[in-house]
């Protein structure tokens, strides 16, 4: 019998368990082969995604490693860019947390060419924007080599250059973190006060000293230091609310035993930043402030439609995501406390999910979105959050093009998912079944929970990310743009989804395009990077969406 060696040497169709011929495809953690990406897409992963929970097949410390020699690359290679796009990430809110923007700050200020320190300690106020941050800063610094001159002029030039006012509430809100205080930082940095007002700040902090006391009647910073060490000594949730209303106290200026009442919640919330607001719903719910139809209930609801609002306080779709996930479910991630959530304030937090991206104008075209439901999705938490794992976590991502654009469909790589609607909806009869992929029955109108809830069900299949293009072509289902949301750990098919997508181009004459939407930091992916019919985005980037639907608007492909 005649060896078929076309099938063992194909650059058409080759298992995912071996490379591509000539594409210079590498070992994924799963076994499989896949591209790496290049570096800076590796610090855009890291700066919005994180490397917190680690992935199912590394760990947190290893994830963490690799990223940050990714980073190092990048600032070798150019360090002004380098610092440029973690600004950019930090500065426009595309990230669920700060901390890798200033890991990679704080790596940039020590590891890279006298441009890049300046430059990296010159951003300091715009990736630093609060006291922890600074603090964050302070700690990364320690495993780079600790300060020098550079860091002392710049920590030092971020308190000074601090309106008084704005000054004294950074430093009652955020007294410590990491084992770092405010103390500290002053005390290395050591500031030479630009005015009066700032060094009776810095005795306070430093030495202990309320100066101004016996000066008479305090204003601006000073009164917000002199009603947080009164708050100290209060005896009535009435003197508390007092000084709250008076002085702007934050809540982190609250003695504990005052936080479990009413009154003195309903005056925090008048002028509680939107974050602390989301932050706190569970608490205030739980102490029956936020209740059905009561006025904290409606100003609640109020802020969190407000589009302007949202957009200055920098908040992140996955803090909305992780806020409705907790509040929803009426008990924490440790059980310790509970509460009845009300109706309204899950719904108003599912709206202002889809209000934290960016303005998405649909582009049209035949979209099918594919969730990898895999075992290797299920490893890890996007951005640190308790139970929100990356197979959770994209199909909420996937909600906001399926909200956009009018003919979707999703499928998931698992075999019982449910019956499918929308693209498939002029098609007679059931598509034809695959194993390994069907059709998932969500709609964008489900709220996001019961979303979550669904995904969370769907029993685990192989990774085969080749199984969207290989289905929609077994089924006769014509589709513009495939979006896969994935780790790229991919491994059990017999073709290589960029091969799937060119025999889909070739078998329909569709110019269908690919967007891989990467859900780990990891350094794979499955987009031929050759190709310019495949994109990568990072999952999660308050841009994405908007990315998406532009590239599925572009300049179609040559017909095929």
């Amino acid at each position: 019998m005649s060896t078929n060696y076309g099938k063992l040497y194909s650059k058409k169709a080759t298992p995912q368990s071996q490379p591509i011929p000539g594409s210079g495809q590498v070992p994924n953690s799963a076994g499989g082969f896949a591209w790496a990406v290049d570096d800076w897409m590796r610090l855009d992963r890291f700066l919005i995604l994180g490397t917190e929970g680690g992935s199912y097949y590394a760990s947190e410390r290893a994830l963490t490693r690799d990223n940050a020699e990714a980073v190092a690359r990048c600032i070798t290679t150019d360090g002004v860019r380098a610092v440029a796009r973690i600004v950019e990430v930090s500065d426009a809110g595309r990230a669920a947390k700060n901390d890798p923007a200033v890991f990679a700050l704080a790596m940039a200020a020590k590891l890279g060419d006298l441009a890049t320190r300046r430059a990296a300690l010159a951003a300091l106020p715009r990736v630093c924007r609060t006291g922890t941050h600074v603090m964050h800063f302070a700690d990364y610094l320690q495993a780079f080599g600790g300060w020098g001159r550079g860091t002392r002029t710049a920590v030092a030039r971020w308190y000074n250059d601090k309106p008084a006012d704005k000054l004294a509430y950074q430093l009652v809100k955020y007294q410590a973190r990491d084992g770092w205080s405010n103390r500290d930082l002053l005390r290395l940095s050591h500031p030479k006060a630009k005015s009066s007002e700032h060094d009776l700040l810095y005795r306070w902090v430093v030495k202990g000293e309320l100066a101004f006391e016996s000066e008479g009647p305090v204003t601006g910073g000073l009164a917000l230091v002199a009603a947080f060490e009164q708050a100290k000594k209060v005896t009535t949730a009435k003197e508390i609310v007092r000084l709250v209303t008076e002085f702007d106290l934050p809540r982190e200026a609250i003695p504990t035993e005052w936080l479990t009442e009413p009154k003195v919640w309903e005056a925090l919330l008048v002028k509680m930043p939107l974050t602390a607001m989301i932050r706190n719903l569970a608490t205030m719910t739980r102490v029956g402030l936020v209740a059905p139809m009561s006025q904290a209930t409606r100003t609640i609801i109020e802020r969190l439609k407000d589009v302007r609002r949202l957009r200055e306080a920098r908040i992140h779709p996955i803090a909305l995501l992780a806020a409705l996930k907790t509040y929803a479910a009426g008990h924490g991630a440790r059980g310790k406390h509970s509460w009845t959530p009300v109706t309204a304030i899950t719904d108003a937090l599912d709206a202002a999910f889809y209000t934290a991206f960016q303005n998405v104008e649909p582009s049209g075209a035949r979209t099918l979105l594919a969730l990898d439901v895999s075992g290797s999705m299920v490893g890890g938490e996007v951005a640190g959050v308790p139970g929100l794992t990356p197979r959770v976590a994209s199909a909420a991502m996937a909600l906001v093009t399926a909200a956009t654009e009018k003919e979707h469909a999703f499928v998931a790589f698992s075999d019982s998912a449910g019956a499918g609607s929308g693209l498939l909806a002029r098609l007679r009869g059931r598509p034809a079944p695959m194993k390994g992929i069907s059709m998932l029955d969500i709609s964008p109108k489900w709220r996001l929970d019961r979303v979550m809830q669904a995904v969370s069900s769907l029993p685990f299949a192989g990774t085969d990310c080749s199984l969207p293009m290989r289905w929609a072509l077994n089924a006769g289902v014509e589709v513009d743009v495939f979006c896969v949301y994935t780790d790229s750990e991919t491994w059990a098919g017999p073709v290589h989804p960029a091969q799937a997508l060119r025999e889909y181009r070739e078998k329909t004459g569709i110019p269908a395009k690919l967007v891989v939407v990467g859900m780990v930091s990891n350094g794979f992916s499955i987009a031929d990077p050759d190709d310019a019919g495949m994109l990568d985005v990072v999952g999660f980037d308050t841009g994405s969406p908007a990315v998406i639907a532009d590239f599925a608007r572009a300049r179609p492909l040559e017909r095929l």
